[in-house]
């Protein structure tokens, strides 16, 4: 069993954008790099109705470099492009795995129908550490839809648990990782529990979005909560005491130094005033109108 090393509550929430009403849950700088390797930050936009409206609301042209961002729909839907000639729309269920890799630019609206219509918007971002070693790859993009990722019943019926990343009882997820890594998309029943199997070694992180639960037979943690394990043991146990939406993140974690600046997460501060400079002399690439 993964002993509980801690469980962190998020603070007050804040906008990203005129289009993310979020709280970050956790944050590489807040809880310690070492600690969290190989994640860095994870927000949670919503959920949050929109009225309908001409614009679209979001988040204009920004850079990333060094990391992977990785957008799970919820509720709502959204749009993107960026500086690769890329772009697309993910919605309810979808997921989109961006690799900022050597840099990008890029922007994310609600799409164009759900700006219209309005509606709920739910919906979580995960930043995901890059080793040195790939911090210079190229810029990617990997669109997961909800159809092609696995939905694995737990034991006794509990709940389900979507396979966006790794491996749950032997249903692998559609998701290339650079390192290893499971991301797990949970839903739990009012008075279900299940035992989830991790590996041992991983860092691992369970987000509560919503409900309460019981873990580990005797922590009992509140959504807006992230339980932080212990890396040694290769099991952990959920209890829910009302319907669960639950995020289980778990990877082998990468033992570098980690030197972020806003939307760059490189090795050293040397790396990253370089990072600065290409953004600044256009090496990213630009959006085209």
């Amino acid at each position: 069993m993964k002993r509980i090393q801690g469980v962190y509550s998020a603070p007050r929430g804040h906008w990203v954008g005129d289009g993310f009403p979020v709280r970050s849950l956790f944050t590489y700088d807040r809880m310690g790099a070492e600690h969290i390797t190989p994640f860095l930050l994870l927000d949670h936009a919503g959920p949050f109705d929109f009225t309908p409206a001409t614009r679209p609301r979001g988040v204009g042209a920004h850079p990333h470099r060094g990391f992977e961002t990785v957008t799970l729909v919820y509720e709502g839907e959204l749009e993107h492009r960026d500086s690769t000639g890329s772009g697309g729309r993910i919605g309810e269920g979808d997921v989109q795995w961006m690799t900022a890799g050597a840099g990008i630019v890029h922007e994310e609206f609600h799409s164009r129908a759900f700006t219209e219509r309005g509606g709920t918007l739910e919906m979580v971002q995960l930043w995901v550490n890059l080793p040195a070693r790939d911090k210079s790859a190229p810029a990617a993009y990997q669109t997961l839809l909800d159809a092609e990722i696995p939905s694995v019943p737990t034991d006794g019926s509990a709940g389900r648990v979507r396979v966006v990343a790794g491996d749950y009882r032997g249903s692998q997820g559609p998701a290339s990782t650079f390192t290893p890594i499971n991301m797990w998309d949970v839903r739990l029943k009012a008075g279900g529990d299940a035992a989830l199997a991790v590996p041992d070694g991983h860092t691992t992180l369970l987000v509560v979005l919503r409900g309460t639960v019981l873990v580990n037979g005797d922590e009992i943690v509140r959504d807006g909560s992230v339980v932080c394990f212990e890396r040694y043991g290769d099991e952990l146990h959920v209890a829910a005491n009302s319907d669960a939406k639950l995020l289980l993140l778990s990877g082998e974690p990468i033992n570098e130094p980690v030197v972020g600046h806003g939307p760059f997460v490189m090795n050293s501060l040397q790396e990253i005033h370089h990072a600065v400079t290409d953004f600044q002399r256009g090496k990213y690439g630009v959006l085209n109108d």
